[in-house]
C-alpha cells in the first residue's frame, strides 16, 4: 500500500506560481505512474496531469499545457506539479495518485488506486 502526502499549496494572486510535492511512503513511488487531478467547489474532480513511472511520458490537460510541468524524483520518491501562470480558474484541491498500469498513461480518476488527502490552491485576481 502507498500512502500520498501533498504539498506546497497556498493563495497566489494570478500570474505567479507555485510548486506542489506529492510525497509517497509505504511503497517507492517509482512503480507506479502518477496523476495530478484537481477538484473545484460544485464540481467533479478533473485530469490535470500524469507522468509515467519512469519519468519520460507526461500528459497534461488542455487547460494547463504550457503553463504546467510534471516531473518527478524517484531518489526522493517525489512527484512535483510545478505551476506557472496560474489563473484564477485554476482554483481547486489538487490530488494527487498513482497508477500501476505500466501502459498508456490514463486521464480517468478511476484508473488510480491510492489518493493523497490533498492541497488546496487559491489563485486571486
Amino acid at each position: 500500500q502507498v500512502q500520498l502526502a501533498e504539498s506546497g499549496g497556498g493563495l497566489v494572486q494570478a500570474g505567479g506560481s507555485l510548486r506542489l510535492s506529492c510525497a509517497a511512503s509505504g511503497r517507492t513511488l517509482s512503480s507506479y505512474a502518477t496523476g495530478w487531478f484537481r477538484q473545484a467547489p460544485g464540481k467533479e474532480r478533473e485530469f490535470v496531469a500524469a507522468i509515467s513511472w519512469g519519468g519520460s511520458m507526461t500528459i497534461y490537460a488542455d487547460s494547463v499545457k504550457g503553463r504546467y510541468t510534471c516531473s518527478r524524483d524517484n531518489a526522493k520518491n517525489i512527484v512535483y506539479l510545478q505551476m506557472n501562470s496560474l489563473k484564477p480558474e485554476d482554483t481547486a484541491v489538487y490530488y494527487c495518485a498513482t497508477d500501476s498500469y505500466r501502459g498508456l498513461l490514463r486521464r480517468t480518476a478511476s484508473s488510480y488506486d491510492y489518493w493523497g488527502q490533498g492541497t488546496q490552491v487559491t489563485v486571486s485576481s
